[in-house]
């Protein structure tokens, strides 16, 4: 049984879209593999681990931080 998507996986083509310009070291090719990853978020976190050596809790806050920046930057321009 596969797992309910979560709010990251319903949102990755979004996030998709903004990830080389937060994150220079990304690359199309690494993208192609988070988009065919069942748990796009864990495969992101592990990317981002890999490419900046981040600790998984500094991926994921780095993840968090990025998104509610652009989420807010969205709701300011209306």
């Amino acid at each position: 049984m596969r797992n309910p998507k979560t709010k990251f996986d319903l949102q990755w083509k979004v996030f998709r879209s903004r990830s080389t310009e937060w994150w220079s070291l990304l690359a199309e090719h690494d993208l192609k593999k988070i988009d065919k990853a069942d748990d796009k978020q864990n495969r992101f976190v592990t990317l981002l681990q890999v490419k900046y050596g981040y600790t998984r809790q500094q991926a994921q806050e780095e993840i968090n931080n990025r998104w509610m920046a652009f989420y807010m930057a969205r709701k300011v321009a209306g």
